[in-house]
């Protein structure tokens, strides 16, 4: 039906320029609508409109592809549908509830179909009026639009089109403020079947609170805050991303490095360097090594960071020794990792430039 439709209307001499929006408005709602409000205006309606289709896919697809061919034809008309799709955005709650789904349907299909002239930002920025994600219209609308989406597009392609619509980090935006959390969204979305989605955000949320305590960690070293104050910082932090305790040490190791002023040719200078850094905040390092598996994924990050920095190359020994003094590194771990480590780069050369200190602890045990 809908292509007899489109024959008819092209063979017609209809001023698409003058008229633009009430075609789409007739698309939509199968007539002209009053202003304010989603009833037509006077005359009669078509019953081929997109609300007066069951709210099905397969229902709605056609009248897709219809407007697809309109716009080939005639590109003008993208700022007409542009306007219109805005309006009705910003008067969800003029629809019935089953009418939203059908818009939502039809979104979802438009961006799938990649429908030239609907930017991403006409659909979402529009639905952020308080009224509209106070009653929860646009919660329900948006749920309806990922759910059609994701049935022919990946996540990814979906995020493409929240970053284009300026939405990827603002997603609680769609929920009431009584539901704008990060539980609230991870409940609803996880009852909806989006798991996908619940751990993208789940990831993203984590990946911004472990940025923030980089951030607030790199700038404590620089400032040379208080010893206390810097762990009860990262205490807290840990605890508020649910860190994992191996994630922990790793990150802590980085930093400390990385605040250091490697010097570009001096060894001596780096060397003392890195030690020095190491003996100062030996506290911090000592209060998340908690247990053997720790200290020794603290020898394996060591390790990696002398392999792949050619200045520290000759350093694991003294780093290792120095960690040791400030009880960081317990001897069965720096024993375990000498006999049994599996981490294999560089593994020989610092084996062996370890070999004296470890003969050492060997005897200082033999020794007791």
């Amino acid at each position: 039906m809908q292509e007899l439709i489109a024959k008819c209307i092209e063979s017609s001499d209809l001023n698409f320029s003058r008229y633009g929006d009430t075609f789409f408005e007739v698309v939509f709602t199968g007539g002209r609508t009053q202003p304010g409000t989603t009833k037509p205006d006077e005359g009669e309606r078509h019953s081929y409109s997109i609300i007066d289709c069951e709210p099905q896919r397969e229902a709605i697809l056609p009248s897709v592809i219809y407007i697809q061919k309109i716009l080939r034809r005639r590109p003008f008309l993208i700022k007409n549908l542009e306007n219109v799709t805005r309006r009705f955005m910003q008067s969800l709650e003029l629809f019935e509830e089953n009418e939203r789904k059908k818009l939502a349907i039809f979104t979802a299909l438009a961006f799938s179909q990649k429908l030239s002239g609907l930017p991403p930002e006409t659909v979402f920025q529009p639905l952020l009026k308080d009224n509209l994600v106070g009653k929860g219209l646009v919660l329900s609308f948006i749920t309806d639009f990922f759910k059609e989406y994701l049935v022919d597009n990946s996540l990814d392609d979906l995020i493409a089109i929240l970053k284009r619509g300026k939405m990827e980090d603002n997603l609680l935006d769609f929920f009431p403020s009584s539901k704008r959390s990060a539980e609230g969204f991870s409940e609803h979305f996880t009852k909806e079947g989006l798991i996908p989605l619940v751990e993208y955000n789940e990831k993203k949320i984590f990946e911004v609170k472990l940025k923030d305590m980089k951030s607030t960690l790199t700038t404590q070293i620089a400032e040379e805050t208080e010893m206390s104050e810097v762990i009860e910082s990262v205490k807290q932090r840990v605890k508020d991303a649910k860190l994992p305790d191996i994630e922990v040490v790793r990150i802590l190791w980085d930093i400390l490095m990385d605040a250091v002023q490697w010097s570009g040719k001096n060894q001596q200078q780096n060397a003392n360097a890195a030690l020095r850094q190491v003996k100062t905040w030996a506290q911090l390092l000592n209060t998340f090594c908690t247990n053997a598996k720790l200290e020794l994924e603290l020898m394996y990050k060591v390790q990696m960071q002398c392999y792949e920095d050619a200045k520290l190359m000759k350093l694991f020994p003294e780093i290792v020794r120095s960690l040791y003094d400030q009880d960081v590194l317990a001897e069965d771990t720096i024993l375990y990792w000498f006999r049994k480590g599996t981490n294999p780069k560089g593994r020989q050369t610092f084996v062996k430039a370890l070999e004296p200190f470890v003969k050492w602890l060997e005897e200082a045990e033999e020794e007791e």
